[in-house]
């Protein structure tokens, strides 16, 4: 059996990160990692998911080119090639992440770990053991036990696509399922959205999701609230027939589950280390991600804290600085988190909603904007840009930040420090406007 400092079960961004910071701090280290390394996020998550975004966001480019006087005549898109770029990006992010590790002197063994006990992990009938395990094993979608669903993808499956469907049902309502929406629409794919709820992304603050409603339903994409899907049947053709419990009836050339993800815990044995899952497979921690059981940790979307690639590097490195460099108090502070939604257009937010905040402070104010974007002034496509600052207190503390709209995604990283020191609307009013931007509204709305 061999023995490390620190073993990592899971290649993702969360373990990896840890990993490389625990070898920077003179422990001797074993990452554990069934598939590619880089995890969802780099294979069939973040990475491969802006590619796509990016080239939908091309061919709303080229639909408004000419509004600016340019003739660009007619265009055509190739799925597969652009697939097989994409693809060959993330083979090179996953060397990539090889070289890392082997550049830091962390050992890397490939198969599916196991617990022994609370210190011994077993892989392909090898034995490891280590003081100090972390568990950064991610999520998996889950599709739900409706018949016919198998004929089906899940968001995995998008990026195994080699053609693109020309008729598309998106089954859900979270970030995953409006960008993937956003992506087939922009490529020219007609899309049926079917949402169980009467909203979009209904954790959002509800002006973006609101927001977001309009354009994508201005922009063709049909979106089918209070929808549950029944069955689904292949017919004679090839196409996919969705029969509805309210009757409703479709038919497609392919369907995406996009109905939520569970954690990948079901292959550790948790049990024989002492350790236990909820029914959704996450694995609760501290706020120094330690489980119930000293020695092992948990980092990452199995955690059910903020599902986001930073986080669980953040927190991962976090955690190598308290049991390596002897700081006692590091550990991650899960408030205050930014997130990007690439939808089209995009969504930034970060801090509270709305509803959260009039839930947690007797005195909130919020200030409010919508307008068209310089962009679009001379293009046909018109779609709007709303933001909100939602402040707090008699100092009016900025407690939330919301934006949806052309270049959201980049604009909030600065606004989120801002947030994140405490600024008050005082601070941004005192702030001189950058002119012209659509990020100058947030410094002098009234």
């Amino acid at each position: 059996m061999q023995t490390y400092d620190y073993i990592a079960i899971g290649g993702g961004s969360g373990g990896v990160a840890s990993a490389r910071r625990a070898a920077e701090y003179g422990a001797r280290v074993l990452v554990v990692e069934a598939a590619r390394l880089g995890g969802t996020c780099v294979n069939v998550g973040c990475v491969p998911k802006k590619v796509m975004w990016y080239a939908s966001d091309i061919a709303q480019t080229l639909r408004d080119a000419a509004g600016y006087g340019f003739s660009v005549g007619e265009s055509a898109f190739d799925w597969s090639a652009l697939k097989l770029r994409r693809d060959a990006y993330i083979a090179r992010l996953n060397e990539v992440y090889a070289n890392l590790l082997d550049k830091a002197g962390v050992d890397v063994v490939r198969g599916f770990a196991q617990f022994i006990d609370a210190q011994t992990i077993e892989v392909d009938g090898q034995r490891f053991s280590a003081p100090h395990i972390v568990i950064a094993t991610g999520g998996l979608p889950v599709v739900p036990a409706i018949e016919g669903a198998e004929l089906g993808m899940d968001s995995d499956g998008f990026f195994a696509l080699e053609q693109q469907p020309r008729r598309v049902a998106i089954v859900g309502a979270g970030y995953i399922a409006v960008e993937l929406a956003g992506v087939f629409k922009g490529l020219g794919s007609e899309v049926d959205m079917l949402v169980r709820g009467p909203h979009l992304l209904r954790h959002f603050d509800a002006m973006v999701r609101d927001e977001l409603a309009t354009h994508m339903q201005d922009s063709g994409l049909r979106l089918h609230f209070g929808s549950e899907i029944e069955s689904i049947v292949r017919q004679a053709d090839g196409a996919l027939q969705i029969s509805c419990k309210d009757g409703h009836t479709l038919q497609v050339d392919a369907l995406l589950w996009a109905t939520g993800r569970r954690a990948n815990t079901d292959r550790l044995q948790l049990d024989a280390a002492g350790l236990s899952a909820d029914d959704h497979g996450m694995i609760r921690t501290d706020a120094f991600q330690n489980t119930t059981v000293p020695g092992i940790y948990a980092i990452g979307d199995i955690t059910g804290e903020a599902e986001l690639t930073p986080v669980a590097i953040a927190a991962g490195r976090k955690l190598a600085a308290r049991l390596f460099l002897n700081q006692a108090d590091s550990r991650l502070d899960y408030e205050g988190i930014p997130s990007v939604v690439f939808s089209h257009p995009p969504i930034g937010t970060v801090g509270l909603t709305e509803d959260e905040a009039r839930k947690r402070f007797d005195d909130v104010k919020v200030y409010a904007t919508r307008f068209t974007d310089m962009y679009h002034a001379l293009t046909e496509h018109r779609p709007k840009t709303a933001m909100k600052l939602v402040c707090a207190g008699a100092n009016e503390r900025i407690v939330g930040l919301h934006i949806i709209g052309k270049g959201a995604d980049e604009m909030l990283q600065g606004f989120a420090v801002a947030l994140k020191m405490g600024a008050c609307k005082a601070d941004f009013d005192r702030t001189v406007a950058i002119h012209p931007t659509s990020a100058e509204e947030l410094v002098t709305l009234r």
